[in-house]
């Protein structure tokens, strides 16, 4: 008896850059679905307690005034 064909690629590359290999499309905001519940709990309370940008640049102005007059 004949051994019989155990893996072949032919053609597969062909059929695949026939329509193009497109890269996945990126969203802005992904999907929080079927992600894990205690990250997203914990994502929650750092968004809730983050500084927005403006009281971040106003806290970092005081840092350097603080540090120039050490």
């Amino acid at each position: 008896m004949a051994k019989s064909k155990n893996h072949t690629n032919h053609n597969q590359n062909r059929k695949a850059h026939r329509n193009g290999i497109k890269k996945p499309k990126r969203f802005r905001h992904e999907s929080t679905l079927g992600m894990d519940s205690k990250f997203l709990k914990n994502q929650r309370f750092s968004k809730r307690h983050n500084l927005s940008t403006a009281k971040q640049r106003l806290r970092a102005t005081e840092r350097k005034a603080q540090k120039a007059k050490k």
